[in-house]
């Protein structure tokens, strides 16, 4: 394999774009195998900036990676890579929130299964971008996604937990999320002011994974929106648009309307979703 081109390494991050780089291969490599083998897989890759990940990735031996980088300064040095002529590495110059990212696949031809989703995520999307491929559908496969530690812990905290919240009940309707390994700011230039994490996403048995996600976010989202209020309070207004009165009907979903939303289970916020289904 060929190594990254020089001129991809001299590029200064852009602060703007959240962009945080990361040049150590050992590191690099073991992102890039934390949700598993890439070998015969489809890769997405999104903020591959100079392409240190992307080159483990492509080391690793995947069927096709799918580059996706908004920075022109990068996405278009990838162009130039033997990947790229061969077709094993498709590179997409565009904003990654636009992607449609089954339409995605298939011009690019990707085939074989669903497609692992490797990425250190520029900051300023990250979580956007997370809860759309939690609403993926079977096109969506393992994912190893580099957060800011503080945002990896919240996504994997269990309930009775400072961290716990919308995020966390979202990815574990449909995913085992855990923290593969941290990072500390000095493994990134420019260095972050904080600690980073690789948090890995393993899908659930599609018999376990919940089906009503987008009402799941907004019961989240509106009980851990007011998190120090008692669930009848900070339900109220949400179930109040939908002729609900909050303290029936989280008496009927069998839940204390004095409980407070971080108490609740993966299984009771599945309940009170459902119910709305």
């Amino acid at each position: 394999m060929t190594d990254p081109h020089p001129a991809l390494t001299d590029a200064p991050a852009r602060k703007s774009l959240g962009q945080h780089f990361l040049f150590d291969p050992s590191i690099l490599k073991r992102a890039a195998n934390a949700a598993g083998s890439p070998k015969g897989r489809t890769v997405i890759e999104v903020g591959p900036g100079p392409g240190g990940l992307t080159r483990a990735i492509l080391n690793e031996g995947p069927a096709k990676l799918i580059a996706v980088e908004t920075d022109a300064r990068f996405s278009e040095a990838l162009l130039s890579w033997p990947e790229a002529a061969s077709g094993q590495l498709t590179v997409l110059a565009k904003d990654a929130r636009k992607v449609r990212w089954e339409k995605a696949l298939d011009e690019a031809g990707a085939r074989g299964g669903p497609a692992m989703i490797i990425a250190n995520l520029p900051y300023n999307v990250g979580t956007p971008l997370l809860v759309d491929w939690l609403k993926a559908g079977d096109w969506r496969g393992e994912m190893a996604l580099m957060f800011q530690k503080e945002v990896a812990e919240r996504i994997c905290a269990k309930p009775d937990t400072d961290a716990y919240g919308r995020l966390a009940v979202l990815a574990q309707a449909v995913t085992r999320p855990y923290i593969s390994f941290t990072l500390p700011p000095g493994a990134f230039s420019p260095p972050p002011k904080v600690d980073s994490a690789v948090a890995v996403f393993e899908p659930l048995p599609p018999e376990k994974r919940f089906a009503h996600i987008e009402l799941l976010e907004q019961v989240a989202g509106a009980a851990f929106g007011q998190r120090r209020k008692m669930l009848r309070a900070a339900l109220k207004p949400f179930a109040k648009k939908r002729g609900l009165k909050a303290e029936v009907w989280l008496m009927d979903c069998g839940i204390d309307p004095t409980a407070r939303a971080e108490t609740l289970t993966q299984a009771e916020f599945r309940k009170l979703a459902e119910s709305l289904a």
